[in-house]
């Protein structure tokens, strides 16, 4: 069964970091390029980060620039989001997918094949 669970969410103050994870079953994320979405309450998804499966480019939206990084652990079927510094305006419900044209950065929704379930996180004091 072909999978994304996101994981890591909840609750951090302002300033506060937080890790979250994207782990697949049922394929193999190094194959695909992975993007991280966010959707805050009354807004659209917007995409966050980017890594790509060619050449492991990053890439960030320019709010979390310098804020967020995004990597991958094949050996764990993984690819993370440390995010850093948070701040009230990054609290959204945070989404993983997997795309498998190769090298080929895009934000475009749907142009994405797996979608995780998403994960909350509440930057608040």
């Amino acid at each position: 069964q072909v999978q994304l669970v996101e994981s890591g969410g909840g609750l951090v103050q302002p300033g506060g970091s937080l890790r979250l994870s994207c782990a697949a079953s049922g394929f193999t994320l190094d194959y695909y390029g992975i993007g991280w979405f966010r959707q805050a309450p009354g807004k659209e998804r917007e995409g966050v980060s980017y890594i790509s499966n060619s050449d492991g480019s990053t890439y960030y939206v320019d709010s979390v620039k310098g804020r967020f990084t995004i990597s991958r652990d094949g050996a764990k079927n993984t690819v993370y989001l440390r995010m850093n510094d948070l701040r009230p305006e990054d609290t959204a419900v945070y989404y993983c997918a997997a795309d498998i044209r190769y090298g080929y950065f895009t934000f475009a929704e749907y142009e994405y094949d797996y979608w995780g379930q998403g994960t909350q996180v509440t930057v608040s004091s």
